[in-house]
């Protein structure tokens, strides 16, 4: 599941909020376009990270297990 969808289901963000961002997301053919999204959209999608704690698991080592 990639993490707009997850935030959709968790209630993290409106259907409206995640077509918009999924929509944007999709079009934008670089980091630097996706960084251009408007800001009641940016926010949105900021709080609901914010909320997941996204950043925890940028933060944590690589697991190498492989589940073997």
């Amino acid at each position: 599941m990639n993490t707009p969808d997850e935030m959709l289901s968790r209630g993290l963000l409106t259907a409206d909020q995640h077509h918009q961002i999924s929509a944007w997301i999709h079009h934008a053919k670089t980091p630097e376009a996706i960084m251009q999204m408007p800001a009641p959209l940016w926010q949105a999608l900021s709080l609901a990270s914010v909320l997941m704690d996204v950043d925890s698991e940028l933060t944590q080592p690589p697991s190498f297990d492989l589940g073997a």
